[in-house]
């Protein structure tokens, strides 16, 4: 990666209000989640507005992204405007959530679950 395609992802990434929460595309998740995950851990969540499990865990997940500081980045697939990425990693039922370090999946988990075990998920990992 050159030096400016490094600070344009870095752009991309402490634009706006929340730094630690980015929303990506089917065009942009190789470079947002693959590529990022071999610095930071990325959190991905993969979530459709109409999904009401999903809108319990979005704020959950978005409010210790922004706790945890840095310790982990959480990325947002809205799986109804990104089928591709949807389809690629093989997203049945939402909401579905995955760990990314170096590149590959590390640990997953499918449905809100409660904060207090999230927050021992991302423990293990971050």
């Amino acid at each position: 990666m050159s030096v400016i395609d490094r600070i344009n992802m870095e752009r991309r990434f402490t634009e706006g209000k929340q730094p630690n929460i980015v929303e990506t595309t089917d065009d942009k998740f190789d470079e947002d989640v693959i590529e990022r995950s071999k610095e930071v851990p990325i959190v991905v969540d993969f979530w459709a507005p109409w999904c009401m499990p999903c809108r319990v865990l979005g704020p959950i997940l978005e409010r210790l992204a922004e706790e945890y500081g840095g310790r982990f980045i959480l990325v947002k697939v809205n799986v109804e405007d990104n089928r591709l990425t949807g389809t690629r990693f093989g997203i049945r039922s939402i909401p579905t959530v995955k760990m990314f370090k170096n590149g590959k999946i590390v640990d997953e988990f499918v449905g809100a679950m409660p904060e207090p075990l999230i927050r021992k998920w991302l423990d293990q990992h971050v």
